[in-house]
């Protein structure tokens, strides 16, 4: 299957994209995307991927599942576009940014310029029905492991 996704993942994850698990969840969220508002917009769903390339990951941050109000989820964990407001989850990060380092955080919730710098900002479940938290986690069945 030809995924849309940075040359250097795409290399890496070849055979996943090519396992028919993938096909499976790929129809699943191809339904989701016709029947339902779903987030983050398509064009962004391996968003990751794309601003951090395999071989400039310097550190990993998992989140749950997008954001999943309006405006908020672009592909990234934690992170919303710059005219949201921060969710408590990001206003955590930032506290302890704030506390542990005495580094002032980002005056916004936008993390791109983190992915830019080595930041993996993934979420174990890459979309999201709006409003609707954790709607499409475990939905193509059991999880399996990718070995990069």
């Amino acid at each position: 299957m030809d995924v849309k996704i940075d040359s250097s993942w795409k290399l890496r994850l070849a055979n996943e994209f090519n396992a028919p698990y993938f096909e499976q969840l790929t129809n699943l969220v191809r339904d989701a995307y016709t029947h339902h508002q779903i987030f983050p917009p398509a064009k962004l769903i391996f968003n990751a991927f794309d601003l951090c390339p395999f071989d400039q990951v310097k550190v990993v941050i998992i989140g749950q599942d997008p954001y999943h109000g309006l405006g908020q989820a672009h592909g990234l964990s934690f992170s919303v576009n710059e005219n949201m407001p921060l969710p408590p989850s990001l206003k955590n990060i930032y506290q302890e940014i704030r506390s542990d380092l005495g580094i002032q955080p980002l005056s916004h919730g936008n993390l791109e310029r983190w992915a830019k710098q080595g930041v993996l900002l993934l979420n174990a479940t890459l979309t999201v029905q709006a409003n609707l938290a954790g709607s499409h986690q475990k939905r193509a069945g059991k999880h399996l492991p990718i070995a990069l």
